[in-house]
C-alpha cells in the first residue's frame, strides 16, 4: 500500500525543532516536580498523596501510583521523566526503529500524567493539560529517520488552534474590557507572576494598550483560521502566532504556556521556505504505522465532539479535561481582568509576648511579589506552584482549602520542606511564636516614585487573611 499521501517531508525541520523544544519543556516539567512535590504533594506535604488516592479511584485519576506511592518513588518518577526527557532532547530517540522511538516518547507522558493526575490544586492548570495533549500527539510524529505523518501535524494543527481561538472567545465573551479594549491597561499590573518588563509595560501609553489588546483579538480570533491555509500562509500565521506569544513572554510569567505555544506553532512551519530541505533517504511509513495514526486521528475526532460544542456554546469553560487522560481538552485564559492587585503577606515574631512594638519579620516567596524594593523576577517556564496558589487566595480566601492552615502549621513549626519553597525565611529555620499572614494592596510604582525611592510597588494593608496564632500543645495553630 502506497503512503504518499501521509507523509509531508517539507515539514522535516519543524518536527525536529518541535520535539526539541517539547522535550527541553519536559525537562522543566519533571524538575518543577522533582524540586517542590515533597512540601506540596509528599507524605507530610500540604495536600498529601496518600489521602487523596485514598478517596479517588483509578478510573477517575489514573495514576501509577494507584499501585503504591512513596516519596522516594515519585522522586524516581519525576527523576526518571527528567532524564528520559533529557535522552530525548539529545536526540536519542531518532537512532532507534519506529516502534522503539513511539515507546521512548510515551514514557514521559505517562510519567507526567501519573504526576497530574494526583497533584490536585497544585496541578490545575491549563499548561498541564496542554503539555499532556501535546505530548500524547508527539508520541506518534516518529524518529528523523522516516517521513513525517500528515495526520499527526494536522492533529498540532487542531490543537493550537483550540489553544488560541479559545482563550480569544473567552475573553471577547468575558469582559467588558476586552470589547472596549481597556483590559491591558490593568493586565500587566494584576497579572498573577509580573516580570522583570511588567513595570515598562504597564507605564506604556494608553493608546499601545489599546493596539496590544486589538492585536491580541487578531492573534486569537483571525489567525488561528490562517495556519489551515495553503503555504506560506499558514507559515505566516504561525509566526505572527510565535511573536505575539513571546510578546506575552517579555510582559510576564505564566509557566510554559507561551513556550509550548511556540512550540506547537513551530510545527506549522514549511521548513522548505526557510531553505532547509529534508533528507533524500527518509524511510517510508510501514502499515501498522500508518494505521496507528490513522487510529489516532479518529480518536482525535470523536474526542473533539465536547470541546467543539464548548467552543460554541454560550457558557465556555476555561481550562477543561473531559476525560481523565488530558487527551482533547478545552482551553482558555483570562476570560476577565481584575482591576486591583492584592497580595497575602506572611508575617512572624519571635518574640514571647506580643505589643504594640512588637516586630514582624516577612517570609520572601521566589516568585511572587512581597518587598517592594525587590524587582519582578523572570520565572517562566519554571512554575512556582505555592507563589501561583497565594495569588489566588488573595483574590478569596476559598482558594486556600484545606492546604493553607496546613501551611500555617508548618510555618510555626520551622518546617524544612516548606522552608525550601521560600527565598527567604527571616527566621532562618527557627520556628516563630505566633504567625499572621496580612492581605495587602499592591500597585506599580509611577515613573516619579521609582525615581525618587527605587521600588516597584507602592503597597497598603488592607485586611487579614490569617489571624494571629500559635502553635497549640496539640501542634495545631490556636488563634491568640
Amino acid at each position: 500500500m502506497s503512503w504518499d499521501w501521509f507523509t509531508a517531508d517539507e515539514y522535516w525541520i519543524s518536527r525536529l525543532v518541535f520535539q526539541k523544544m517539547l522535550a527541553a519543556l519536559y525537562v522543566v516539567a519533571f524538575v518543577c516536580a522533582l524540586n517542590q512535590f515533597r512540601a506540596l504533594l509528599g507524605e507530610r506535604g500540604l495536600l498529601p498523596i496518600p489521602e487523596y488516592l485514598e478517596r479517588v479511584d483509578v478510573r477517575r485519576a489514573p495514576s501509577l501510583f494507584h499501585l503504591h506511592y512513596s516519596d522516594r518513588l515519585f522522586a524516581v518518577v519525576a527523576g526518571g521523566g527528567a532524564v528520559v526527557s533529557a535522552a530525548l532532547l539529545a536526540g536519542v530517540a531518532d537512532l532507534l526503529p519506529v516502534w522503539a522511538c513511539l515507546l521512548l516518547w510515551a514514557v514521559p507522558w505517562v510519567l507526567y500524567l501519573s504526576i497530574v493526575n494526583v497533584g490536585q490544586t497544585w496541578y490545575a492548570f491549563g499548561w498541564e493539560s496542554l503539555l499532556l495533549e501535546t505530548g500524547f500527539l508527539a508520541i506518534f510524529l516518529g524518529p528523523a529517520h522516516t517521513s513525517v505523518p500528515t495526520l499527526v501535524l494536522w492533529l498540532l494543527l487542531w490543537l493550537l488552534f483550540r489553544l488560541e481561538f479559545g482563550a480569544g472567545l473567552i475573553k471577547l465573551r468575558g469582559d467588558r474590557c476586552w470589547r472596549d479594549l481597556t483590559c491591558l491597561y490593568y493586565h500587566h499590573e494584576t497579572q498573577p507572576m509580573p516580570g522583570p518588563l511588567s513595570w515598562y509595560f504597564h507605564h506604556l501609553p494608553r493608546w499601545m494598550h489599546r493596539v496590544e489588546a486589538v492585536a491580541n483579538h487578531v492573534a486569537q480570533l483571525v489567525v488561528p483560521f490562517v495556519l489551515f491555509a495553503p503555504q506560506p500562509a499558514a507559515s505566516v500565521a504561525a509566526g505572527i502566532v510565535i511573536v505575539t506569544q513571546g510578546w506575552l513572554m517579555l510582559s510576564g510569567n505564566f509557566s510554559w504556556l507561551n513556550a509550548l505555544t511556540i512550540t506547537l506553532a513551530v510545527s506549522a512551519i514549511d521548513g522548505t521556505l526557510l531553505g532547509v530541505a529534508p533528507p533524500d533517504d527518509l524511510a517510508a511509513p510501514s502499515s501498522w504505522y500508518g494505521g496507528l495514526v490513522v487510529a489516532l486521528t479518529v480518536l482525535v475526532a470523536v474526542l473533539s465532539y465536547r470541546p467543539v460544542r464548548n467552543l460554541l456554546g454560550r457558557g465556555q469553560l476555561m481550562n477543561f479535561s473531559f476525560d481523565p487522560f488530558h487527551l482533547v481538552n478545552t482551553y482558555g485564559a483570562f476570560g476577565s481582568v481584575t482591576r486591583d492587585r492584592y497580595e497575602v503577606v506572611v508575617e512572624g515574631t519571635d518574640e514571647d509576648i506580643l505589643t504594640e512594638d512588637t516586630v514582624w519579620r516577612e517570609y520572601q516567596f521566589k516568585g511572587k511579589p512581597t518587598d517592594p524594593h525587590r524587582r519582578p523576577p523572570q520565572v517562566a517556564p519554571y512554575h512556582f506552584r505555592l507563589d501561583w496558589q497565594l495569588w489566588f487566595l488573595s483574590l478569596s480566601s476559598r482558594y486556600g482549602g484545606r492546604w493553607l492552615p496546613v501551611l500555617v502549621r508548618k510555618l510555626l513549626d520551622g518546617d524544612r520542606e516548606v522552608r525550601r519553597l521560600l527565598r527567604r525565611d527571616p527566621f532562618d529555620g527557627r520556628p516563630p511564636t505566633y504567625l499572621r499572614a496580612r492581605l495587602f494592596h499592591y500597585r506599580f510604582t509611577t515613573r516619579a516614585e521609582r525615581a525618587e525611592t527605587k521600588a516597584w510597588w507602592v503597597r497598603e494593608p488592607v485586611g487579614m487573611v490569617v489571624r494571629t496564632c500559635r502553635l497549640g500543645t496539640d501542634g495545631t495553630p490556636v488563634v491568640v
